[in-house]
């Protein structure tokens, strides 16, 4: 599918109540379509990889534009100042990780752009480089303990950011590096412990959110 393609078929999709509805989800709905994820799925599959296509679908600044410009774009073609424009366009969490978990965690750029965008002060930028510590955790299996061991000075610093996008994404990139294997996991929970001693509202909310899960009899008997 060509861009007109594509443009045609979100036209023809657009589904109004959906656009309502995402903003009752937080998302930034002032340009939006109103197509599912499903959809959007289907067509970056008809369209097939395009790193000239996926430029222009993020140009056209919708949501749902943006979010197949991450679906059908190359990492091997994404520079670091693609990323860095991006990045400084997200402005709804939902374009911020689907492009950090479909696209950015691809890229060798990824763990650099982690401790970057994490002193950033732009509310999804910052969020980004969580949301990529999250799925890296999950995808990356060939990374070892300390790359995500290195990781846990930043969740602790960024702990005390009260912002709604940024502390969730902080306490989902703790309970993903506690998931993945025994030894992270009994890691994650001490440093849990020390996020709760941080006199700040959100650092114990990310503390006590985080523990829960990761001490779960769930979590501790599947690892």
């Amino acid at each position: 599918m060509d861009f007109e393609q594509i443009i045609k078929e979100l036209e023809d999709l657009s589904n109004p109540d959906d656009v309502v509805g995402m903003a009752r989800f937080g998302i930034d709905s002032s340009r939006a379509y109103g197509v599912r994820m499903p959809e959007l799925t289907r067509i970056a599959q008809e369209t097939g990889k395009n790193h000239a296509l996926a430029e222009k679908l993020w140009q056209h600044g919708y949501t749902e534009t943006r979010i197949l410009a991450s679906l059908i774009d190359d990492p091997k073609l994404v520079t670091e100042k693609q990323m860095e424009r991006w990045a400084l366009d997200f402005n709804s969490w939902d374009v911020c990780d689907q492009c950090c978990m479909k696209l950015f965690r691809k890229t060798p750029f990824a763990y650099p752009k982690i401790y970057e965008w994490s002193n950033r002060e732009e509310e999804f930028v910052k969020r980004a480089a969580f949301t990529l510590i999250a799925t890296l955790a999950v995808h990356d299996k060939k990374a070892d303990d300390d790359r995500f061991e290195g990781l846990f000075p930043i969740i602790i610093r960024e702990s005390t950011d009260d912002r709604n996008y940024v502390k969730k994404a902080v306490n989902w990139a703790l309970r993903q590096i506690g998931k993945r294997n025994l030894s992270l996991n009994q890691k994650s929970i001490i440093i849990a412990r020390e996020i709760y001693e941080i006199d700040s509202k959100s650092a114990k909310w990310i503390a006590n959110n985080a523990l829960n899960e990761i001490k779960s009899d769930k979590i501790q008997k599947r690892l």
